[in-house]
Order: structure tokens, then sequence, then C-alpha cells
């Protein structure tokens, strides 16, 4: 991002850049999307590393509460969806699992 190499897991918005408590896929809760709803994008992207993986639907439940868009895709597809909406102008959140 910005020609820095990043290895931790991150969340994305167009002003802010910042660490993401989750340590990986496998141990995803629901206080890691409560983090994310937080921050009050309109959209969030779910980026699940190199390959599409769901969190079980109770993960997400703070998406829900607080009626907030979650999608969610492979890393790759993530980065080019979250460039494409940033580039609207949109208050998105990138969430990416990068480990």
């Amino acid at each position: 991002i910005n020609e820095k190499i990043y290895t931790e897991n991150l969340i994305i918005m167009p002003t802010r850049l910042l660490s993401w408590s989750a340590q990986s896929f496998e141990t995803l809760s629901a206080e890691h999307f409560t983090e994310i709803c937080a921050l009050k994008p309109e959209l969030i992207l779910l980026g699940t590393g190199s390959r599409l993986r769901f969190p079980k639907p109770a993960i997400l439940r703070p998406c829900m509460e607080a009626m907030l868009s979650i999608e969610v895709m492979d890393m790759r597809a993530a980065c080019r969806t979250y460039n494409i909406l940033m580039g609207e102008g949109r208050n998105v959140a990138a969430a990416l699992l990068l480990k």
C-alpha cells in the first residue's frame, strides 16, 4: 500500500490505515466486527486471504445490528473493489486478513 509492504492484518479506509486485532480467519469473533463498525463505514469489505471463506453468521452480528453491509471476498477481489469504491468517494472499510 503506497509502496509499503504490510505483514499484519489491516483495516483500510480512505483516510486511515489501522492494524486489525484479528489474528486469523479461524479466530474471527464478533468483537473484531464491532471494532470495524465503530469506524462507521458505509460498507465493509472482508478480504479472507488467498481464498474465499465465509465467517459464521453469528460473528457478523455487529454488522447486522449496525445495519452495515458486508461483502466477503478473497484478498485480491477485496483490494480491487476497495479501490473502485474509494475512487467513487465512498466511505468504505476493507478488513484484510493477510495471515
